[in-house]
């Protein structure tokens, strides 16, 4: 497969309908530009926020991009090893991004696919889950953006995991254990139950041998221990595709600024902006509870909108909880909370300027802060007996929980 010679042109399609067109141009160059059907709609639905111009429309005078694509395409794509073995298999240089988005557009997060431009193409099955992408590459499968190998799969009704061929999206992500880093699946199982516990929304979540799932390349099958399922909330149990961006992509910043070039009130603010100060609480009380369980890894990539009906975002489930402390000590936060990132605990100096910095009421914010540490120590002594981690790592945990809790809230741990 000679993706790299054979197009020059990317149709993208948002559900059933073609919404532009990714030209590779000379000097290796990459422009999107939007139909102009889907500029003249008033009821057009949303494809990032990052396109949205001030007075509400949709900014199209786009500029080209050198040598990667546009960054909301860009962060369509994986990162780091599951990058390189997509790549791989696709016979495309990992950092072909062009080649390699066309190599995977099939099945992409949210409800984007991408296909060779074609004048006359036919409407995309806006079921594209079961759509198959006949690129002659079966190993084409895993194709969802992230660090830590994942691997889209279908659960199956005995307990395993079987992962789809033909590129065909699944309905849980498999994330498959690490060797540097001890029981990460298991860690970020016993996270979002916590998580769950506390009231915040996450997705179902299994943990099952790697034995359990079927169709892994031949290096992974062998690996040792659990792997983490977790169903995808971008899919619908019809296979249809539900739209989703992390905040990498409405910032239309690239997965390699993803720490530090924004902060967690600059997120807020479009929560405020884009879903009311429900969404905005809501995101907070993920990041008290990230702050509870010492969780360093909450970057513009681990936060996500949904779009339900097509045009209005919502926060999506909760995701990539792991509390980070025990394999980095004196870890710190991925992005600045009120001006900080420590992991030791959250001020009212913190919240007040967290809060202005949002335009959202401080002493909202401190109540939401205050209960949510709170819940997080409650939900830890009804989960802690259960919670299969190693000792020492337990141990991390528990200090952090409880620690946060005296320091924010003035919550004991009880004897």
């Amino acid at each position: 497969m000679k993706l790299e010679t054979e197009y020059n042109a990317l149709a993208v399609h948002l559900g059933a309908r073609r919404v532009g067109v990714l030209n590779r141009l000379a000097g290796d160059h990459h422009l999107f530009s939007f139909e102009p059907d889907y500029l003249d709609d008033l009821n057009r639905p949303t494809l990032s926020l990052s396109f949205k111009a001030q007075g509400g429309g949709v900014v199209s005078s786009l500029r080209p991009v050198s040598r990667r694509l546009p960054p909301f395409f860009s962060n369509l794509l994986p990162e780091g090893h599951l990058r390189t073995y997509l790549a791989e298999q696709a016979g495309v240089k990992p950092t072909r991004e062009f080649s390699l988005l066309a190599a995977l557009g099939a099945d992409l997060p949210g409800a984007v696919t991408v296909a060779p431009f074609s004048v006359d193409a036919p409407a995309v099955d806006p079921h594209g889950a079961h759509r198959k992408f006949e690129s002659g590459a079966d190993v084409l499968r895993f194709s969802l953006a992230g660090v830590q190998l994942k691997f889209s799969a279908v659960m199956e009704a005995a307990g395993g995991l079987t992962i789809p061929a033909h590129g065909v999206g699944g309905f849980w992500i498999v994330k498959l254990p690490s060797m540097q880093f001890p029981a990460v699946a298991e860690n970020e199982y016993a996270m979002l139950e916590l998580a769950r516990a506390a009231g915040i929304a996450v997705p179902q979540t299994r943990l099952v041998p790697v034995s359990a799932v079927h169709g892994l390349p031949a290096a992974a099958a062998g690996l040792p221990g659990q792997a983490l399922a977790v169903q995808r909330f971008d899919r619908t149990p019809d296979g249809s595709r539900i739209h989703m961006e992390d905040f990498a992509q409405v910032f239309g910043l690239f997965a390699d600024d993803k720490y530090g070039h924004r902060s967690y009130a600059n997120i807020a603010a479009v929560l405020r902006a884009e879903t009311g100060e429900q969404g905005a609480h809501e995101f907070v009380r993920r990041l008290a509870f990230s702050v509870s369980i010492g969780n360093g890894d909450m970057h513009l990539k681990n936060w996500s909108l949904l779009y339900p009906d097509g045009r209005g975002p919502v926060l999506s489930p909760a995701y990539d909880f792991v509390a980070t402390l025990p394999y980095t000590a004196g870890d710190q936060l991925a992005l600045t909370f009120g001006g900080s990132r420590s992991l030791g605990g959250i001020t009212v100096d913190q919240v007040r300027h967290f809060a202005d910095k949002a335009n959202l009421p401080v002493s909202a914010v401190w109540q939401t802060v205050r209960e949510t540490v709170a819940r997080t120590a409650d939900a830890w002594d009804g989960l802690s007996e259960k919670v299969l981690l190693p000792a020492d790592m337990r141990e991390i945990i528990r200090k952090q929980i409880y620690g946060v809790a005296a320091n924010t809230c003035g919550r004991r741990e009880k004897p």
